[in-house]
């Protein structure tokens, strides 16, 4: 036997045994750490930015701008260095993170974009989701920001778990006139609930002021569950002082336009806005006892720096797909730590579920992993086997330990992503026994998701609703 061998089978066994023992005593684990360390269940803040690279931060390595504010709730908590977007896109990325679930289980996380035009395409309802979950823990709960989980008037935020709304449906909304296009035919974006309303003012700012409303009148008989989804820095290219140009774009997707410096200036006014939230929890002397976690929907675009990976987002290179990841909780979880520990969306909605004393329903099971423990110190970072698939077949990736299979346009790729984070050495041919097993187990894995189909991606086949044909499908690893 090989020493490749060895060292697979000896990573096959110990990652077995690890995630068995996550996924029997997990919740366990951290429910008794949590005792000793928190007297109260958490508050839980979840921002979420919208395409995002990689090193977009001053802590992750962006040289050009400053991002103190973020850089700052690294050094106070834990930063991940392998935290993984579930999709190279938003929608699809946003079904995982909210049901802790491969977003290839439901109808609508098998494509992007969603279609504004289809509404029997979303979130189901019924569907358990992390807010939905938490509410059963006690918590209020809040999203202020992007949804694109489905349009009304079948879905929407208030449909699955939370109790407040204030933000847009749909994928992208102009920044100042915060509407979903431009021209006299755009419609509004913005949202109270499931009432259109309008706002004055740069779209960051106004998610953010109302998140320092929403904490600033917490009237702390219950912990909160507060979900920030900025649409920054997505397009159109528009920074705080941009109000002009907003009037003058041609298109929303804003081909045109756009620069470094424009982009530069969005990061910037986002890591700003998040200072007003977190100075509010100060306020309210919150802070140490909330969960406090950042991460993006995907990888950078266009003006992003996914340094030093290679890809951008749409494609499942690490640079459209690996993402900051971070956490601050000062009641629990020691600061100033950097983890390699692989994580990836959809790893947060069973982790914050043990954090507040819950866990995932069981008829749903979670494909992602309880990593509470390990966040906490009582265990080892956990080996991970993590799948992604794209536009069909047509970009296949399998991350195993440090082995990555990865097809792009019928071209297979094997990289060891321990040596070689730009992969540019491709083992395909020196190492094929691996790649052979990696495909094998892609295929097995895939077999268990719902196929793209024309058929699929386009309305419900048989009438029933997506949790009730799809919500028991086998989630074996």
């Amino acid at each position: 036997m090989t020493s490749i061998n060895k060292n697979r089978r000896r990573f096959i066994t110990r990652s077995a045994k690890i995630s068995a023992a996550t996924l029997a005593t997990g919740s366990l684990l951290g429910s008794n750490l949590l005792n000793a360390k928190a007297a109260e269940k958490p508050n839980i803040i979840f921002i979420l930015a919208d395409d995002l690279g990689y090193a977009d931060l001053s802590v992750y390595g962006q040289r050009a701008f400053k991002t103190p504010v973020l850089d700052k709730l690294a050094e106070d908590g834990l930063r991940f260095t392998q935290h993984y977007a579930n999709s190279a896109v938003c929608s699809a990325t946003r079904f995982g993170l909210i049901t802790g679930r491969y977003q290839y289980r439901l109808q609508g996380g098998l494509e992007e974009p969603l279609s504004s035009s289809a509404n029997n395409i979303g979130l189901p309802p019924e569907h358990p989701t992390l807010p939905s979950l938490l509410k059963k823990q006690n918590y209020k709960t809040a999203l202020f920001g992007k949804w694109h989980l489905g349009s009304l008037p079948n879905f929407g935020p208030l449909k699955s778990g939370y109790d407040l709304f204030f933000g847009n449906y749909g994928g992208a909304l102009d920044y100042f006139t915060h509407k979903t296009n431009v021209g006299p035919d755009a419609k509004e974006g913005l949202f109270e609930g499931e009432v259109p309303v309008e706002k004055v003012g740069y779209y960051t700012d106004l998610i953010a002021e109302r998140a320092v409303d929403y904490i600033n009148q917490h009237d702390k008989k219950n912990p909160f569950f507060l979900s920030l989804h900025f649409t920054a820095p997505h397009w159109p290219w528009e920074g705080p002082e941009d109000e002009a140009v907003a009037q003058q774009i041609k298109s929303l997707f804003h081909y045109e336009g756009g620069s470094l410096e424009t982009y530069g200036k969005m990061v910037v006014a986002l890591d700003t806005a998040i200072g007003r939230v977190l100075k509010a929890l100060d306020k309210q002397k919150l802070s140490k006892n909330t969960i406090v976690v950042f991460s993006s929907d995907n990888g950078g675009e266009r003006f992003s720096d996914t340094w030093p990976f290679t890809g951008q987002k749409t494609e499942l290179l690490e640079g459209g797909i690996r993402v900051p990841g971070i956490i601050r909780w000062p009641a629990a979880i020691k600061g100033g730590q950097i983890s390699d520990q692989v994580a990836i969306s959809m790893d947060w909605v069973p982790t914050l579920l043990a954090a507040a004393g819950g866990a995932p329903d069981p008829t749903y099971p979670s494909d992602g992993e309880n990593l509470l423990p390990v966040l906490l110190g009582s265990t080892e970072e956990q080996p991970r086997t993590l799948f992604w698939r794209y536009k069909g077949n047509s970009q296949r990736a399998i991350r195993s330990g440090d082995w990555k299979y990865l097809k792009i346009a019928n071209n297979e790729f094997l990289f060891n992503l321990k040596e070689d984070v730009r992969e540019r050495a491709n083992y395909a041919e020196t190492h094929a026994d691996i790649l052979a097993q990696l495909k094998t187990r892609w295929d097995e894995w895939n077999s268990s998701m719902l196929p793209i189909t024309e058929e699929s991606s386009t309305h419900v086949v048989d009438g029933k609703s997506q949790a009730d044909r799809h919500g028991v499908i086998s989630t074996k690893k």
